[in-house]
């Protein structure tokens, strides 16, 4: 792990702020992205040898510019860590705005791509390296009012598996975690809208999630880190094209 270059998405805070660290406690050189320059600002505060870099992921020009900004501080590339996403609208499908589905879809699966499309040359190269992406149980089960997230996701897990037998000849693994339900404040967010949409408690909804869930309790962030550590290891040297669920078993979302 200490000597491997790491690029990581969406990293200044949450689920990405936390693999950054675990990579970066195990010794590896890590350069974040993220598009809030105040979540990068405290980031930088408290990570200071993490390089961090303002990016709007849904700029392929600007991606281009984090990619040779980090390429040249990292010295090469290793790990890619696709985290980015959003939650997208939360509503039935007869009322989502086309330009609300289009900024999800960007962000949780595009960004992906373009990622992706810059790192493949660079690992094939090398012979080596593990693109890990961040999808969802969404991208496993249906979900209910929020279909934007759940398509972006399945894509991403349908994406994983295609980059997998287009680079595994190259000894370039490509995997997929699909967390549950996570604990911070991104998921708060989500109870909330969905609490308003539907017209029901914050207590409710989140009893809700937990109850498709066979361990009733939510994800901590750090419990995402640690796997992708693992899938970057040579430990996982022959885990690749997995679609690998961190959810304490979901059997389905409940939300109608």
């Amino acid at each position: 792990m200490s000597s491997q270059r790491v690029m990581i998405t969406a990293a200044a805070a949450g689920i990405g702020r936390s693999i950054a660290r675990a990579f970066a406690d195990e010794g590896a050189q890590v350069h974040v992205c993220d598009v809030n320059e105040t979540a990068l600002a405290a980031f930088r505060d408290e990570n200071p040898e993490i390089a961090a870099t303002q990016v709007d992921l849904r700029s392929e020009g600007e991606i281009e510019a984090w990619f040779d900004d980090a390429l040249d501080d990292l010295g090469g590339l290793d790990v890619l860590i696709n985290n980015a996403g959003i939650k997208g609208p939360t509503a039935l499908v007869d009322d989502i705005e086309y330009a609300d589905w289009r900024e999800c879809i960007e962000v949780c699966l595009d960004s992906h791509f373009l990622c992706a499309r810059r790192a493949a040359p660079i690992m094939k190269a090398q012979a080596a390296g593990s693109i890990i992406n961040i999808s969802s149980m969404a991208g496993m089960v249906g979900y209910g009012r929020r279909s934007p997230y759940a398509a972006a996701k399945w894509a991403v897990v349908g994406f994983t598996k295609s980059l997998a037998i287009e680079l595994g000849p190259f000894n370039v693994r490509c995997n997929c975690v699909c967390p549950g339900t996570v604990r911070g404040e991104r998921i708060n967010r989500v109870i909330a809208a969905e609490a308003e949409q539907r017209g029901v408690t914050f207590g409710e909804v989140e009893t809700g999630y937990l109850q498709g869930q066979s361990i009733k309790r939510f994800v901590e962030p750090e419990e995402i880190a640690d796997l992708c550590l693992f899938l970057a290891s040579p430990a996982s040297k022959m885990i690749s094209g997995q679609a690998i669920g961190l959810d304490g078993h979901t059997e389905t979302y409940r939300m109608s």
